[in-house]
């Protein structure tokens, strides 16, 4: 068992790598958390992009990470860079005894994502992976519902992300977005939090089927389907495409079991359109309360993933997505890559 050290008495030093479109999201959730975090540095590749963000938040600034982990005392990194350049970065934070904060999916490929868990664990240092729509209140209480097993013996699942990516957001990534190396596609990038939902919320998967398609100028596919088998017997699909006209359309999951039926739906999980159980609970009642108006398909869960990263770090609370738990959605991913590109029936896990 690991034993990680503390931070008391004072705020926790991050900085920001990558200050591109999801950035936003982590500065903000800084900002919410201002009384226990400090932005200590920042750091990007673009250096109009970087004096901007230098202008704007008044710290260090940085074009080069190794020169910000050796200049600047950090406790904790955080990854919005690319996908693909994330195994490499994490490596070498994790080098430098600082704590890894990274973005979805944690990396392209599996062997990285194992490779990025063993430079943490042999560094003694904590390795947290965003899955922020899992703090979403409609899937708080799904998750809760799930947990009391109020579906009984769950027999059915299914999940659309019916969005839209026109070919200029894949142009706009100066040659990263949509490329297998960098990205990965519709159900690695934009896709990648309803597939944690799949093992999150249902389990472990037994098998994956696949079928994938390429619609715009990209490497990857914009469009896909799955079909999947859990070990608890249930049966369950995934449509996923970036190709819906004209603009995001909906973000969805419904789950049918014995005792109970739910849907939520909205264009991110956002909305329960449906909450039927055998059995009445008291917090049926937060169901209205629950759904939430969003413009954003990110939700509002990143202030929430960061109050469990500071907690954490406190010592005050276990991870909820540390490297390990970011693993499972990446092996279902990679799985459902092997299965569309074979045309074969993938069994879980990859490695025995």
């Amino acid at each position: 068992m690991l034993h990680y050290a503390s931070i008391t008495g004072r705020k926790i030093r991050i900085a920001v790598v990558g200050c591109g479109r999801i950035s936003r999201n982590h500065f903000g959730s800084i900002e919410k958390h201002a009384d226990q975090l400090e932005l200590a540095a920042i750091c990007d590749i673009d250096p109009a992009v970087l004096a901007e963000h230098e202008a704007k938040y008044k710290v260090p600034a940085y074009l080069d990470l190794e020169e910000m982990l050796e200049r600047e005392k950090l406790d904790i990194v955080a990854l919005c860079t690319p996908s693909g350049i994330h195994p490499d970065q994490a490596v070498m934070i994790a080098k430098h005894k600082v704590r890894v904060i990274t973005e979805k999916p944690m990396a392209t490929r599996w062997a990285d994502g194992v490779r990025m868990v063993r430079a943490c664990d042999e560094a003694g240092v904590r390795l947290f992976v965003v899955k922020q729509n899992r703090r979403n209140t409609t899937l708080q209480l799904l998750k809760r519902a799930v947990t009391e097993k109020r579906f009984g013996r769950i027999h059915m699942v299914h999940l659309n992300v019916f969005w839209t990516r026109p070919q200029e957001y894949y142009d706009q990534g100066n040659g990263w977005r949509g490329t297998w190396e960098f990205d990965g596609g519709a159900f690695m990038n934009q896709a990648s939090h309803y597939v944690d939902l799949l093992d999150w919320l249902i389990g472990p998967v037994e098998k994956v089927q696949a079928m994938m398609s390429t619609t715009r100028d990209i490497e990857v596919e914009d469009t896909g389907v799955l079909n999947i088998k859990w070990r608890n017997g249930a049966l369950g699909s995934m449509s996923v495409t970036m190709l819906t006209y004209p603009q995001n359309l909906e973000g969805s999951i419904t789950i049918l079991g014995e005792k109970g039926t739910v849907r939520i739906g909205g264009v991110a999980v956002n909305d329960i359109q449906l909450w039927q159980f055998s059995e009445a609970k008291d917090y049926d009642a937060q169901i209205k309360e629950a759904n939430y108006q969003t413009t954003s398909v990110y939700g509002f869960g990143h202030p929430l993933y960061y109050k469990n990263v500071v907690d954490v770090l406190r010592g005050e609370a276990e991870p909820e997505t540390d490297g390990r738990e970011g693993l499972k959605s990446l092996e279902l991913l990679i799985a459902a890559y092997l299965a569309a590109r074979d045309g074969k029936t993938v069994s879980l896990p990859l490695e025995y």
